[in-house]
């Protein structure tokens, strides 16, 4: 690490961390259904919680306007203590934005007057600045899609806010990476173009993750390696929607199929990736960065799999959604080594 980068290469990484931080934060706001509990959206003035018992009333008077309340938890003796909880998560989450953000902005500004960022680096910081923007506007989206009429958000918008948090985290991260590494490699073409199609359906993979999340997916069909009554395809996925398309992307057996089938794609990429890389020299950090991804990606799998036959509690869908976090951390990483 040279010096000159070395504070910069810190900066990037806390990024990293932070980021990892709202994820694993978000999943859970998801998984306790928390994230409608905050009915608007304000820069500054909700950045701390109300501070008083009188603002905690109103605010609990002001969420019980929306659907959520008047069509869920109006029936289940929800009190201001349950709101209070929810309120936490969802605020929170919100709160780490704000944190990302100071520390994103702070530190640039400081690194652009110290002149400590080259032209490269800063091009690659503003893509960043603009992403973090893009991150926040994509949350609101999310949320303002479950105060309408359904008090549940849209799953095509969750997915698109987890997996945009997913890319400028690994976007973060290979800024980063460059400056670690600034000599350049051996490239292995073979090898960085397999790698490439298993980022893309790692991707896809991520995607089709938030659909099963954002429709509850993962509550049927809890049986594994065959879908309920035993079968592969299961006859429910023809009778959800009236296209393949609607199928596939929002009818709920026909989006736990296709996740529990990319499951199968990744693992088989990621295996071939390790079994082409015998065939050629690896320098060390190559070598870690595929036997990283073939640990990973088992443990991933398990988790799924695990996940799905106990019908999501809380604690293994969160450890399901870091571990693809660590996943997506070593396949950027291996691919930037077998790249540069």
């Amino acid at each position: 690490m040279k010096n000159k980068n070395k504070s910069v290469i810190i900066w990037l990484l806390s990024g990293c961390f932070l980021v990892f931080v709202m994820v694993v934060v978000g999943g859970i706001t998801r998984l306790t259904n928390s994230g409608l509990s905050m009915t608007d959206w304000h820069l500054v003035t909700d950045t701390f919680p109300p501070l008083t018992e009188a603002k905690w009333q109103e605010t609990f008077e002001k969420y019980k306007q929306f659907p959520e309340y008047q069509k869920i938890n109006i029936h289940n003796d929800f009190t201001l203590s349950d709101y209070k909880f929810i309120y936490f998560w969802e605020w929170f989450h919100r709160f780490i934005g704000r944190i990302i953000g100071l520390v994103f902005i702070i530190p640039f500004v400081y690194f652009l007057i110290k002149k400590k960022i080259d032209k490269s680096t800063l091009n690659k910081c503003f893509v960043l600045l603009g992403m973090g923007a893009l991150q926040g506007f994509f949350g609101w989206f999310m949320v303002k899609s479950g105060l309408v009429d359904n008090p549940d958000v849209s799953h095509f918008r969750l997915s698109l806010h987890l997996t945009f948090a997913f890319l400028t985290f690994a976007y973060t991260l290979w800024v980063a990476l460059d400056l670690i590494y600034p000599e350049r490699n051996n490239e292995i073409l073979p090898l960085r173009n397999i790698a490439r199609y298993a980022l893309v359906f790692l991707l896809v993979q991520i995607i089709y993750g938030g659909f099963v999340a954002g429709l509850n997916a993962g509550l049927i069909h809890n049986h594994w390696p065959l879908m309920s009554d035993g079968q592969f395809f299961h006859e429910s996925i023809s009778l959800e929607k009236d296209s393949w398309l609607l199928r596939l992307t929002e009818g709920k057996s026909g989006v736990q199929f296709v996740h529990r089938t990319l499951a199968y794609v990744v693992v088989g990429f990621i295996l071939f990736l390790a079994f082409k890389s015998h065939k050629f020299y690896l320098n060390k950090d190559q070598k870690t960065g595929i036997n990283a991804l073939v640990i990973i990606v088992f443990l991933q799998f398990g988790l799924g799999v695990f996940t799905l036959l106990y019908s999501v509690p809380l604690w293994l869908g969160l450890t399901h959604q870091i571990m693809a976090f660590f996943l997506l951390t070593a396949m950027t990483f291996t691919l930037h080594r077998l790249s540069k």
